[in-house]
């Protein structure tokens, strides 16, 4: 999907704003060359205020926007920003990274033999004077222009007895997963099954991504 004009995405300036080991992992893989700059927005909202769609599309906007200011006020703007942020839902609660190892136990115990839906929300900002986004993009400041899209996918998960979640626990792939598990590690044999796109779960939606970045940079091949 991006082959086509990936020697341009290579000769630009591509900034992660995410700390996320899993994005940077899946990024790379498909060939771009990225630069990690996290955001230093406390997430912080109030999650009973939003759905979890709208939670993670605002999540997202505030912690790209933050790298974005930083970034322009140092006179050094990249070309492309991308920021994304992921929750897990089930009915009306919004789970994130576990608080400690007692908040690992709640959720898990509460995802066991259930459904849930995994939402990440990711955010593309570039320059306003970019020929890109120019059609659905929101301008910001007069800095930037974003356009955002929310992925979901459904989940599964097997019966956990409370010895397999404590250890799990203590292995200490939970602390830093929405939802208190990471479906590319040990957390894989916890899942029964998905519905969707898996490196969503992962934590950024890949083929999404592709299809987006593919209708932005239409007729800049060359």
């Amino acid at each position: 999907m991006l082959q086509p004009f990936m020697h341009v995405l290579n000769a630009q300036r591509i900034v992660l704003a995410s700390g996320s080991p899993r994005r940077k992992q899946i990024l790379e893989n498909i060939g771009l060359k990225i630069e990690v700059i996290p955001s230093t927005f406390e997430e912080n909202l109030d999650k009973t205020k939003y759905t979890p769609s709208d939670y993670v599309i605002q999540n997202a906007s505030l912690k790209t926007q933050e790298v974005a200011e930083r970034l322009s006020g140092s006179g050094t703007m990249p070309d492309l920003i991308i920021g994304a942020d992921t929750v897990v839902s089930q009915g009306k609660e919004i789970f994130e990274k576990p608080r400690d190892k007692d908040d690992a136990v709640r959720i898990l115990s509460q995802l066991s033999n259930c459904s849930h839906t995994v939402y990440t929300g990711v955010v593309l900002f570039v320059p306003s004077a970019s020929s890109l986004m120019s059609k659905g993009s929101t301008a910001l400041g007069g800095a930037y222009r974003c356009t955002s899209f929310v992925e979901s996918t459904s989940v599964h998960m097997a019966h956990l007895p409370q010895d397999v979640i404590k250890a799990y626990i203590e292995t200490g792939e939970p602390m830093d997963k929405a939802g208190a598990y990471g479906i590319q590690a040990i957390g894989g044999t916890l899942v029964e099954k998905i519905t969707g796109d898996y490196f969503n779960v992962m934590g950024f939606p890949l083929p999404r991504f592709a299809q987006e970045m593919a209708t932005l940079y239409a007729g800049v091949k060359d």
